[in-house]
């Protein structure tokens, strides 16, 4: 079979072999569409989280503690989505559980300030949790059924293409939701509405890509059951604190959690006092003025924010990154976001002003979903199966969300006990990423160790 003009045009980017680029193409899409609506969302999330003030809590703490208890929600949640995933075909699953979230986003719109009620106590609070779930739902879900239609082979062929338009539906999600509200063509309180549009047709997508992949991969409940690779269970803690591979690993991860959330709380507060100044400047004194200017202003800056964070990265992905890995190893694309994080909190600390705090976050999140996300896979290759299976969803999960609430007691005993300033978590920030670095580093040298040992078992 010959290549298609498509096909030759996407083997730019893969190798991308006869009859599979109308699907890669439409896989593509997919994604571009779904991160799209998530970054019409996620700025609303910041925005509406900023007005929700809690008695004698500061809005750094509203927002660490909430991320917080985000956290806790999805232990149970993601307990129920997969229980229903073994009952329901692959199909039914995406689409049920995309139109759930789609009806979401309408109740959302009608609860937002300003458009049938003035504010509803918590609103913002809830709101925030719900996008927690959507995040992991609508986005982890699209992954899942992306390594569900491709065989082994073909996945490691097309994923990284495909993932290039998840890199590049965030780029524009987040570039046309500042540009629709700056120009005024939709008002900030119809980004809801505006994201349904996206997503709705990302579920037609779904299901036409279903269709087209015939039986293969129906889904859990539509085919016999395969034989499964172990799976993490009550043994999975255990085997990461018993092996020195695991136990840097985690604590590696539970730094860079660490530290990643410490400083969007510190971006966070940072906005929100620049907000104060500019609604003092402005002579707003009425409540409801200050609370509107305040969550508009907050949504622009973080639709901004997150243009430039996803643009950079779609940069890095596509230019950098594999040839970055390719001349300096596994080494090079590992300590790359622990230097950056460095020299950016450390800007932080000598100038904390909103356009340093502002670039150098900037820097550092481009840099993890792009360069440190590839690290993260490339990090369990020469790791055997058992130990992927034990020691990774228990990273990924339990050490992750470890973080975010070592990150929120952070805010307490910063806020509360020694009244740090900006410049004061900054430096704190600088002081873990020390210790990040040296971890790093060690984690470096295991891994070399392990893929040596790899290529000799390989050669026996």
């Amino acid at each position: 079979m010959r290549l298609s003009r498509l096909e030759r045009f996407l083997r730019l980017f893969t190798d991308v072999r006869a009859g599979e680029g109308a699907t890669a193409l439409l896989m593509f899409a997919n994604v571009f569409l779904i991160l799209c609506a998530y970054y019409f969302i996620k700025p609303l999330r910041e925005g509406w989280i900023s007005i929700s003030d809690i008695s004698e809590l500061s809005k750094r703490e509203v927002k660490a503690y909430t991320s917080f208890g985000q956290s806790l929600m999805l232990i149970p949640v993601i307990g129920l989505y997969a229980r229903l995933s073994t009952r329901l075909s692959r199909r039914t699953l995406i689409t049920a559980a995309s139109l759930f979230f789609l009806s979401n986003m309408l109740i959302f719109w009608a609860l937002q300030p300003g458009v049938f009620f003035e504010y509803l106590p918590a609103s913002g609070i809830v709101f925030y949790l719900w996008v927690g779930m959507f995040s992991v739902f609508v986005v982890a879900q699209f992954w899942t059924f992306a390594a569900d239609i491709y065989t082994d082979e073909r996945g490691r062929r097309l994923l990284p293409m495909i993932a290039i338009g998840a890199t590049a539906g965030a780029a524009a999600g987040s570039g046309i939701a500042e540009r629709l509200v700056a120009w005024e063509i939709v008002p900030t309180e119809h980004l809801l509405l505006a994201a349904t549009l996206p997503l709705g047709i990302s579920i037609a997508i779904s299901r036409y890509v279903d269709s087209r992949s015939g039986t293969q991969g129906a889904g859990p409940a539509a085919r016999p059951a395969a034989k499964q690779k172990p799976a993490a269970g009550k043994g999975a803690l255990a085997a990461v604190l018993r092996h020195p591979f695991l136990l840097v690993t985690a604590a590696l991860t539970l730094l860079f959690s660490w530290v990643n959330t410490n400083g969007e709380n510190l971006l966070f507060s940072v906005v929100q006092e620049f907000l104060a100044g500019e609604a003092a400047q402005s002579g707003a004194k009425d409540a409801t003025a200050v609370l509107e200017f305040t969550r508009a202003g907050t949504t622009a800056f973080y639709s901004n924010f997150y243009f430039w964070v996803n643009g950079i990265a779609l940069l890095l992905q596509a230019f950098v990154c594999s040839r970055l890995l390719r001349i300096g190893g596994f080494g090079a694309i590992l300590l790359m976001l622990p230097v950056i994080s460095l020299l950016s909190y450390s800007a932080m600390a000598l100038l904390p002003v909103l356009a340093v705090v502002k670039w150098m976050k900037v820097a550092e999140n481009a840099t993890d979903y792009s360069i440190h996300n590839t690290a993260r896979h490339v990090l369990w290759l020469p790791v055997s199966s058992e130990l992927k299976f034990k020691g990774k969803p228990a990273i990924d999960t339990f050490i992750v969300r470890t973080g975010d609430g070592v990150a929120a007691l952070t805010v307490l005993v910063g806020e509360r006990l020694l009244s740090l300033s900006t410049q004061g978590f900054a430096a704190f920030n600088v002081a873990l990423v020390i210790v990040w670095l040296g971890l790093a580093l060690s984690l470096v040298r295991q891994h070399g160790r392990l893929a040596g040992e790899g290529s000799a078992d390989a050669a026996a």
